[in-house]
């Protein structure tokens, strides 16, 4: 295995980098966003918590040296909530690089908007379901 490869030990899923997982705190880090979470993560939350997609999801999860909003690790399927900040060129620059490393990994990166969660909650919901099938 390689160094930047993902770590899955036979008891627990490990997916961070693990030269990165301490020094960029992966930890701490995806504690405090579970425990602050957006209005449109805690709405979504909600309905993908407890199997209610047929599928465990987990929130705010390092992968390499990134922290998913959501992600279903059976199904490889990242979920990215974007607020308004996500539309600045740079940052859409750095998101881009972002799905392409987890693409690299195996996974496949859905992202909606804030709004579109808040507002179209079920549309985001089928999506989720059509790319778990």
């Amino acid at each position: 295995m390689e160094a930047n490869e993902p770590y899955l030990p036979q008891d627990k899923i490990f997916t961070a980098d693990r030269k990165q997982y301490g020094r960029l705190d992966l930890k701490a880090r995806s504690r405090g966003m579970r425990h602050e979470p957006t209005p449109a993560e805690e709405l979504l939350w909600q309905r993908l918590r407890g199997n209610q997609l047929g599928v465990k999801f987990r929130r705010q999860h390092s992968i390499a040296r990134f922290i998913a909003d959501f992600v279903c690790l059976p199904h490889k399927l990242i979920v990215e909530l974007d607020g308004a900040g996500h539309l600045e060129p740079d940052q859409a620059e750095y998101d881009k690089g972002r799905s392409d490393i987890l693409a690299e990994l195996g996974y496949r990166v859905l992202r909606f908007a804030n709004d579109q969660a808040l507002h179209e909650t079920d549309q985001v919901l089928q999506a989720i379901k059509a790319h778990l099938q």
